[in-house]
């Protein structure tokens, strides 16, 4: 009994072990696309959506797409996964509706959109680093600086007291040393690291006056906070780019009336406020699954979730072009 079951395992792992090696046979292999073939790509295969009409077509265009475009631009090749466009088409084979199509349709739009972004990017990067330069240039960031060359003496000097501390307590050449003393030093380590830790908090007040809770969102136009992503974005930075894109849409929203400002308010705080009649309540639920996947979780950050923000901040009303 114990030979026909393991027999039967085998058989189960070796078919199953051919069809996932029959799936990956036909898929078509990946190749690396300048920007502008990627256009095209996603140009053909929209053109393909609309024209879907019997799932037996499906194979075959499943067959011509491969699981990861691999996009070639003057900052490195990135990659764009297609495995939500290979689940939609083998959910239209199985119940074709128009629905799906259209959500198809829209997803390809949406990454055309973004590839063609990086094309124009050459053309406008004066205007953006002007932009840049004009936030910069504001009063909250005259303060922020890199370490300076005290900040570094203070850490060498720091440094060298623990190392000292560490061979004293290490070495057994004296062990005349009592009890006293030992605890006399430990407690002057501590207090001298508390002090440092002091003044460093309070030289670096300043600082805090940059982040989100500081000030209410809505007094930073969502237009800037899109900026912000964008800029992120075109240094391959997802997860600060989901991140800014997430205080956009809340910055449109706030700046609509939905709810008075709040420094101290959460994400989901935020998602509570918003009325569950209201048209942009799923939105806002979608784009605060993402930012906390992205953020607090461990959802890798990639052009994908980043093209999902940016559809999520136009259902808001955030036109991203």
């Amino acid at each position: 009994m114990g030979l026909r079951r393991g027999a039967l395992v085998l058989s189960l792992l070796f078919l199953s072990t051919a069809s996932i090696a029959q799936l990956q046979a036909t898929q078509s292999p990946t190749r690396t696309l300048t920007l502008s073939e990627y256009v095209a790509e996603l140009d053909r295969l929209a053109s393909v959506d609309k024209q879907l009409a019997h799932p037996e077509d499906v194979p075959k265009l499943l067959d011509s797409i491969p699981l990861v475009w691999q996009i070639q631009t003057p900052r490195g090749t990135f990659d764009v996964s297609s495995t939500w466009l290979l689940s939609d088409l083998n959910d239209w084979q199985r119940k074709p509706t128009r629905e799906i199509q259209e959500r198809i349709f829209r997803r390809l739009q949406i990454l055309r959109s973004e590839a063609l972004s990086f094309l124009d990017h050459a053309a406008d990067v004066s205007q953006k680093r002007a932009l840049l330069n004009g936030i910069l240039a504001r009063r909250e960031f005259q303060d922020i600086h890199g370490p300076t060359w005290l900040d570094r003496l203070k850490q060498r000097v720091l440094e060298l007291f623990v190392k000292l501390l560490g061979r004293v307590f290490q070495s057994s050449s004296i062990p005349t040393i009592g009890n006293a003393i030992v605890y006399g030093l430990v407690v002057l380590a501590l207090l001298a690291v508390a002090y440092w830790m002091y003044r460093t908090i309070r030289s670096h007040t300043g600082v805090e006056t940059i982040l989100p809770h500081s000030s209410p969102i809505s007094s930073k136009e969502w237009r800037l906070w899109m900026n912000d992503a964008r800029l992120a974005a075109d240094r391959a930075n997802w997860r600060d780019a989901i991140h800014l894109g997430y205080w956009c849409g809340i910055s449109f929203l706030e700046g609509q009336g939905l709810w008075r400002p709040d420094t101290a308010r959460t994400p989901r705080e935020y998602l509570r406020l918003m009325p569950t009649a209201s048209e942009h309540r799923q939105t806002l639920s979608s784009l605060t699954r993402t930012f906390e996947l992205v953020w607090y979780g461990t959802q890798e950050a990639d052009a994908n979730a980043f093209f999902e923000t940016l559809a999520q901040l136009e259902k808001l009303g955030c036109q991203s072009n």
